[in-house]
């Protein structure tokens, strides 16, 4: 089979959006199977990747079990008798940041990193060798090279994580929820145009844009070596946007009940399945992660490995992504074994690659896995220097690939990162190190300076002005210069995610219940200070909530976040017992407004360290109105309108929250 090197010559015309959206490359079914089949196509893998055949499989795998494969005959196996290895590479939630670029640091090139690694385990492979790279989804949304994606698919100028994984070799991608952000219709537009490996989600169904046996697939079968190797992608119910007024339809069953479906008609006619599961990882039934981390699940990967392992006939794997869980990273732990299934994540934002070693000879199973640090750049450092051999260097990744695929898309973005916005006047608490530590502790100047923008900001909404603005501290990823020129770079550092304002009636006295259950969410100064402390630069998913000044109120800690009380609640001046029955128009990001259900603003017990089974306050009941306006384009707008963050322009304290 041809290398990735050979097929160099693609590189300019693929990432420029350009020629490869031409080439007729995906299998389109003129029908729909009936229900209890699935029907097969043979067609086209990645050119770049492991496979030598491959068989695009489309059908319902929700409604009942899956009882036959029509269609294209599928290959006869028997490898399982054989002496061969499986070696799965794989990622996850890489948000985009195939790139890392930093004025100071320098640029971390985390996606070559991965492929230098790849391509030198897939140069030494054995003749029974079979090395794959899979993603477990979550690529895009979080770095600035989202805005090569656009709004629209009139916007789209080029899909750079699916430009790029083509090229290297990817065999497959889960459908994460990020993906959907920006709409059904402009993630088939990148599909379309830039992936040419199957984009997999075996629950996902209903949109009227992302075509279900064209632009994705619930499984294939890919055939190399004479291994057959069946795919199959999950999406999680849980933060995806789905039901959205462009796409009312769209919607994400039960993964598990996809697996009990799927599992035992697919494992028929391959010898291992590899489950891309972009639904989290927990050792309980709905949580998961380290203090601080916990997430609600619902239907996450430990459950779907016990469904897998009851339900299919040959060996399989889980690869997992949606939690950033960093697995097995000096060999598989047993309790990442469950019914016999192997569960493997590999952190998350380009921390880690993973790698997972599977014999099939007699005795079928996971021999090793690992975890491989990416290594981030910072040129500061020189050689000799105590931290120098753990930062990247010119030799931890491909140059080559850098060069040709990367470099061209940082080129277009060239203009975009370094146009200057607005100028910082000389103000330490917007820096870094004042975000770090006050974003879930405290309020803090630069959450004070956004909210307070969006409501400026909101003269121009439908439906008029708002009364107050709201933002989860998670969605603070740093701050900002503490003087002179802030660039675009400069404030998406701030906030990556591609949330829409969305407008809800809110009364005074729903408010207060908000504001009841936001007290119970900070993280506490014995948390920081105790045997396992939370830690504040990381992500804390209780769903602290920053406001707009509108909103003055004061928070008593007391001994227990069960005992935490709110008082001296003001809205616009007036207390609240005075306007419990007045409805106020309240902004707030997408994602708050959907329930964050990672951050439990729907009703489910605030998790992420926080002791005592404490049930958020469920924003999800509200009426809703989406603008479709980008949260982060908004405070933009509003930055160049002013041209200056300062204390003169709403970047201060000013007491609005005092926690005692």
């Amino acid at each position: 089979m041809a290398t990735r090197r050979e097929f160099i010559r693609l590189s300019l015309a693929a990432l420029a959006g350009a020629g490869v959206g031409t080439i007729p490359f995906f299998p389109a079914y003129a029908t729909q199977p009936a229900l209890g089949k699935l029907v097969s196509y043979a067609g086209t893998p990645n050119p770049h990747g492991a496979f030598e055949q491959m068989y695009w499989l489309s059908g319902d795998c929700l409604s009942q079990p899956i009882t036959s494969v029509v269609g294209a005959p599928l290959p006869v196996g028997g490898s399982h008798k054989t002496s061969k290895s499986l070696t799965v590479m794989h990622f996850n939630d890489l948000h985009n940041m195939i790139s890392l670029p930093h004025k100071k640091k320098g640029t971390t090139h985390r996606f070559s990193q991965i492929v230098q690694i790849v391509e030198e385990r897939r140069e030494n492979a054995g003749h029974d060798d079979i090395v794959l790279l899979l993603s477990g989804g979550d690529d895009h949304t979080g770095s600035v090279y989202d805005e090569l994606v656009g709004w629209t698919p009139t916007e789209y100028v080029v899909d750079p994580a699916y430009s790029v994984y083509t090229v290297a070799g990817v065999d497959g991608a889960a459908i994460g929820n990020h993906e959907l952000d920006r709409g059904a219709a402009v993630l088939q537009k990148g599909i379309r145009d830039a992936a040419r490996f199957p984009v997999l989600s075996a629950n996902l169904y209903g949109s009227k844009s992302l075509e279900s046996g064209q632009d994705y697939y619930p499984a294939v079968i890919g055939v190399t070596k004479g291994m057959r190797v069946g795919l199959v992608g999950l999406t999680t119910p849980v933060d995806t946007h789905v039901n959205t007024k462009d796409d009312p339809d769209l919607t994400v069953g039960s993964p598990v009940q996809a697996i009990k479906n799927l599992l035992p008609e697919l494992g028929k006619h391959v010898d291992v399945i590899v489950i891309l599961s972009h639904c989290g990882y927990g050792l309980s039934k709905n949580c998961s992660g380290k203090a601080g981390a916990a997430r609600f699940l619902g239907e996450g990967d430990v459950m779907i490995a016990q469904a897998a392992g009851e339900s299919a006939s040959c060996p399989v794997l889980v690869v997992g992504g949606h939690t950033h869980t960093p697995l097995n990273a000096n060999g598989l732990e047993s309790k990442n074994v469950v019914g016999g299934v192997a569960i493997l994540q590999a952190g998350g934002r380009g921390s880690h690659l993973g790698e997972a070693r599977l014999s099939l000879g007699k005795n079928g199973g996971v021999v090793d896995a690992r975890l491989h640090t990416l290594k981030k750049r910072d040129q500061r450092v020189a050689k000799g220097r105590a931290k120098y051999a753990s930062l990247e260097q010119d030799f931890d990744y491909d140059k080559k690939f850098e060069r040709t695929f990367v470099a061209p898309l940082l080129k277009q973005l060239e203009g975009k990162l370094a146009g200057v916005i607005g100028q910082v006047s000389g103000h330490p608490d917007v820096s870094d190190k004042a975000v770090v530590a006050k974003r879930y502790t405290q309020e803090m100047a630069l959450a004070n300076y956004m909210n307070d923008s969006l409501v400026a900001r909101s003269k121009y909404f439908p439906g008029g002005p708002v009364d107050i603005s709201l933002f989860n501290a998670t969605g603070f990823s740093s701050g900002i210069p503490t003087s002179g020129p802030l660039t675009f770079q400069d404030w998406y550092d701030v906030m990556p995610f591609a949330d829409t304002v969305v407008v809800v009636d809110m009364t005074g006295k729903q408010i207060g219940q908000m504001l009841k259950s936001n007290a119970k969410r900070l993280v506490r100064p014995e948390e920081l200070a105790g045997d396992n402390p939370v830690d504040p630069s990381g992500y804390v998913s209780r769903g602290f909530l920053h406001f707009s000044k509108g909103l003055r109120y004061a928070v008593s800690l007391n001994n227990s976040a069960q005992k935490a009380t709110v008082s001296d609640v003001t809205i616009h001046g007036r207390p609240l017992r005075s306007v419990a029955g007045q409805t106020f128009r309240v902004a707030m990001n997408s994602y708050v407004a959907a329930g964050a259900y990672g951050e439990s603003w729907n009703g489910n017990p605030i998790g992420a360290g926080v002791v005592g089974e404490i049930p958020g306050y469920d924003v999800t009941k509200l009426a809703k109105l989406d603008t479709g306006l980008v949260y982060r384009n908004e405070i933009i707008a509003h930055i160049k309108e002013t041209n200056k963050v300062s204390p003169d322009t709403g970047a201060r304290l000013d007491g609005r929250l005092k926690v005692k």
